[in-house]
């Protein structure tokens, strides 16, 4: 953070936004792979060569999942795509070795029956306990998506994914369901045992056709980790579509962390995940990108501009991660007085959900989950879900 940099925002001494419940911390698999470099890839990129490669075997994802249970994390988030291992499996493994930490299952409707998708849902909550939650991803690769075998453009695709969360809703709610759209349709369709509780549906998207299934379907409405000012006006606009229709999502972001005891030590580990990445890796990673047909992956690249220049994009918000990375480029860096104070600044702006990540995952987890979420609890955000509320 420079001289020059003002706050996000403030958050009053005496904090008048503390939450009736605690903020959520959800933590990530890396099911592509995990190391101490940034390991890039994914939205139209090929994944890099890293050195000290961590590969996703069950037992090293099982590190994370456990060490992620110990620290207070609710859930964590297992990616989908061609780049990674399937999430319904890995995390369905996983099941067997913890205990209560829940799964964000992403996956794509385009690639599963509605009524599949719904009976899978129910079978995976029945069996683990109710530990399910999914993650809608509609897809913003036209390559990938025809590598599939779907080949819809991209408006098409969500308004089939307005369709399929609309069949699905009905039948974990326990209705026999006819529908016919202009690209789904079932017939008598029902479940023997709907799902209970009912898995929350998490859901990102930046463009218009996004927002009005956002709308519509999400439980929890999840943004890539922009700018504090960029992050307000698309919950506003979510909120607004939503609260047409009579319904309240909750609002979640999804970043990076690099925690540590004091900032100087933060930002000297972005500095050196930086020099692990050189011009040519820049450079395909971003042509990859640019093809891209996601509007979230294209804002995420004009934070950074693709250019090493000016990467603190906001004060303790860096874009380094998305110089090679798809997605989610953006990490909170700094002490971890500083890492909760910008924390509570989403919170400020309506985000009571928070997806995290670093590199490694692992040892990433424990900084963050012994750094920053006690300041957290002591100033009664948040408190470990294993203790009493």
């Amino acid at each position: 953070m420079t001289d020059t940099q003002e706050p996000w925002g403030s958050v009053p001494a005496d904090e008048p936004h503390r939450p009736a419940q605690p903020l959520t911390f959800h933590w990530f698999l890396p099911t592509s792979g995990d190391s101490r470099e940034i390991v890039g890839g994914g939205h139209g990129a090929a994944q890099n060569q890293v050195a000290r490669r961590r590969e996703p075997t069950i037992g090293y994802l099982t590190q994370i999942a456990r060490a992620a249970e110990e620290l207070g994390f609710v859930a964590a988030l297992t990616p989908t795509g061609s780049f990674c291992e399937d999430a319904w499996l890995t995390t369905a493994m996983l099941c067997c070795t913890t205990e209560k930490l829940k799964f964000l299952v992403a996956f794509r409707p385009g690639f599963y029956s509605p009524t599949l998708a719904a009976q899978m849902g129910a079978t995976f909550q029945r069996q683990s306990g109710g530990r399910l939650l999914v993650n809608v991803v509609t897809g913003g690769e036209r390559k990938e998506q025809r590598s599939y075998g779907d080949f819809l453009e991209k408006d098409d695709r969500y308004a089939r994914t307005d369709e399929f969360l609309a069949i699905v809703r009905d039948l974990w709610d326990g209705k026999e369901v006819d529908f016919h759209g202009d690209h789904l349709a079932v017939e008598a369709a029902s479940l023997s045992a709907p799902p209970a509780p009912v898995p929350l549906v998490y859901f990102g998207g930046s463009s218009a056709a996004a927002l009005g299934v956002a709308a519509r379907h999400a439980d929890v409405y999840l943004t890539w980790g922009e700018p504090p000012d960029q992050v307000k006006e698309k919950i506003n606009q979510v909120r607004s579509l939503a609260r047409a229709l009579g319904r309240a999502p909750r609002f979640g972001v999804r970043l990076h962390v690099i925690s540590r005891d004091r900032s100087d030590q933060a930002w000297a580990e972005a500095d050196r995940l930086l020099a692990g990445v050189d011009a040519r890796q820049i450079e395909a990673a971003q042509a990859g990108f640019a093809n891209s047909q996601s509007e979230g992956q294209r804002r995420m690249r004009e934070l950074h501009g693709r250019s090493t220049a000016n990467l603190v994009v906001a004060p303790n918000l860096w874009a380094g991660i998305g110089l090679v990375r798809g997605g989610a480029g953006t990490a909170l860096v700094g002490s971890h007085e500083e890492v909760a104070e910008r924390i509570l600044e989403y919170h400020a702006l309506g985000v009571d959900e928070f997806v995290l990540s670093g590199y490694p995952n692992l040892e990433e987890a424990y900084w963050f989950g012994e750094g920053a979420l006690p300041l957290l609890a002591r100033r009664g955000y948040w408190h470990h879900p294993a203790a009493a509320p």
